[in-house]
């Protein structure tokens, strides 16, 4: 990471966790501090993403070593990645996303002969992935409710949504 002198760090993002077998892609924004630090995808102890989707999965992805965890979300059908390759931001907080270069997310749609879905970790991945892939893109897209601890609305609340992603598998 870069750093300029406003403070903000030009942060980039994790190569994309998916296979052949890949029939839902999970997009993020951008890893946050806690995870760029960590090298690993949703690292924050608070981020609830492991916990919602350990239904979907059906196992406990929060008992697993991170690398078990990938594995599971792969056996699942289920792959990982973000929006945006890189960016300006001062913390972890989507709202402060500057000069963002965005993914080339048609793409990476192409290079997955499985695909059925993808689902839209937070309204900004959402916002971004829908601005890249237009009106046209032949797949669902789904804006689900952000794993995030900054977006305050209990686990309960987000769980159905997060759910719902269970049929595309």
């Amino acid at each position: 990471m870069q750093q300029n002198v406003t403070g903000q760090m030009r942060a980039a993002a994790f190569t994309m966790v998916a296979d052949d077998r890949t029939r839902l892609l999970v997009l993020g924004s951008l890893p946050g501090q806690a995870s760029l630090a960590a090298g690993r995808y949703y690292a924050h102890p608070r981020n609830q993403f492991w916990r919602l989707l350990s239904p979907v999965v059906g196992a406990d992805l929060m008992a697993m070593e991170y690398q078990a965890r990938l594995a599971t979300l792969l056996g699942a059908g289920i792959g990982l990645w973000d929006v945006v390759e890189s960016a300006r931001r001062r913390g972890s907080l989507d709202a402060d996303l500057r000069e963002v270069e965005a993914r080339d997310l048609r793409g990476a749609a192409a290079r997955l002969p499985a695909l059925r879905a993808m689902g839209f970790n937070g309204a900004k991945a959402f916002a971004i992935g829908r601005a890249q892939l237009g009106d046209d893109f032949p797949l669902p897209l789904i804006a689900l409710p952000s794993s995030s601890p900054a977006h305050a609305v209990g686990i309960e609340a987000k769980q159905p949504a997060w759910a719902a992603l269970g049929v595309w598998l």
